[in-house]
């Protein structure tokens, strides 16, 4: 949707602002590491429209958030495990929150859309802090949301950028998911752990924590 916002309906020149922000029209699905895999929209619109002034630059990045928050949410689904395992973990009394570089409403209204809001303490998109993924400000944000230590979290994401804030903010475990866009190529060097897929997550850390109810 935004790449054919941008080109003003031009599906050639859409296409090419696909592959340039890290479409693989091969495999069908965005690079590891690349903008559209782990940047935010401010991100994209810089390699876009590069000439922009900054009046113009922030109303299209205006205009990239309202596409991701409306399109994005309303196309968003789970997968498999994914539901059940927020769900085990939230009753085990683990503080859950989201870091992304999409914005916050798009990462709200995507929760609430699933319908695991409810689960979560925060979701943090790029403008909610300073200076988002791989900075360490939203593990920041978090801890002073929730009391936690940096050492008592655990970041899970399927990017470089994910396990690069892991390590900025101290966190106690870097997990890397098979699930999203990197592969074990990519997030091997940065990660403590690589798990398949985020539903495995509940059984992984019952091996490791102890979490006391309440």
């Amino acid at each position: 949707f935004m790449a054919m916002d941008a080109a003003e309906g031009d599906r050639w020149k859409a296409d090419r602002l696909l592959a340039a922000a890290g479409f693989d029209f091969v495999t069908k699905r965005f690079k590891p590491d690349s903008i559209f895999a782990s940047g935010s929209n401010m991100d994209v619109v810089e390699l876009w429209f590069p000439r922009l002034s900054d009046e113009d630059q922030m109303l299209a990045v205006a205009r990239f958030n309202e596409i991701t928050s409306v399109q994005g949410s309303s196309m968003a689904v789970a997968l498999p495990g994914i539901i059940e395992s927020l769900r085990a973990l939230h009753k085990r009394s683990f503080r859950l929150g989201v870091a992304t570089n999409d914005s916050t409403s798009g990462a709200e209204k995507t929760l609430a859309t699933l319908g695991v809001a409810q689960l979560f303490d925060a979701a943090y998109g790029y403008d909610a802090v300073a200076n988002p993924k791989p900075a360490p400000d939203t593990i920041v944000a978090f801890c002073d949301l929730t009391g936690l230590k940096p050492s008592e979290i655990a970041m899970v994401g399927d990017n470089r950028h994910d396990l690069e804030m892991a390590r900025a903010g101290g966190c106690g475990l870097a997990v890397g998911v098979l699930s999203g866009t990197g592969t074990r190529d990519s997030l091997s060097p940065m990660a403590d752990v690589i798990l398949d897929s985020v539903a495995d997550l509940p059984d992984f850390l019952s091996a490791r924590v102890s979490v006391p109810a309440g």
